[in-house]
């Protein structure tokens, strides 16, 4: 019995009626679900933990790297943990639903070290700046005790 609510193969003609033709009940695509949350969470708390983040930015990475493979084990062997075929030779499927959310958490990650980098670019220049206004201050107030040294003197 085939349920109504999926859309047929050949009526597919863009990325929305793709993903609307997905049964997501089926428990390994909950589990996709879930594994995508969590890598989420965890980029998003571990903001401030740069050696993890850079551990998690290259196994994800790996991941994408190898979903080509992943998807042709897949594939070949799609009956033993779902009840579609979802796996196609282009890998429209697992770009959409593993290799996007991953590449999404991967510029997450990209774009906080840029703002914790113009952040603390701007921390060193006004710790520069400061540090240069102090040099400047005891070199006048150093000019001073010469000059009122010598006017003592004369």
């Amino acid at each position: 019995m085939v349920d109504p609510h999926l859309i047929a193969v050949d009526e597919i003609d863009g990325i929305w009626t793709f993903i609307q033709s997905i049964d997501w009940h089926d428990p390994w695509l909950m589990g996709l679900v879930l594994f995508h949350v969590t890598i989420t969470l965890m980029t998003l708390l571990t903001r401030n933990h740069s050696n993890f983040q850079v551990l998690l930015f290259f196994s994800l990475l790996l991941l994408v790297y190898f979903s080509e493979s992943i998807n042709e084990i897949a594939a070949n062997n799609w009956s033993l943990f779902s009840n579609q075929q979802y796996f196609d030779t282009k890998g429209m499927f697992i770009s959409l639903v593993f290799s996007v959310p991953i590449l999404l958490n991967c510029m997450i990650m990209v774009a906080n070290w840029l703002w914790q980098s113009s952040q603390l670019m701007t921390k060193l220049k006004r710790a520069q700046l400061r540090q240069q206004a102090q040099f400047l201050q005891r070199q006048q107030s150093q000019n001073r005790t010469e000059e009122n040294a010598h006017s003592k003197a004369d």
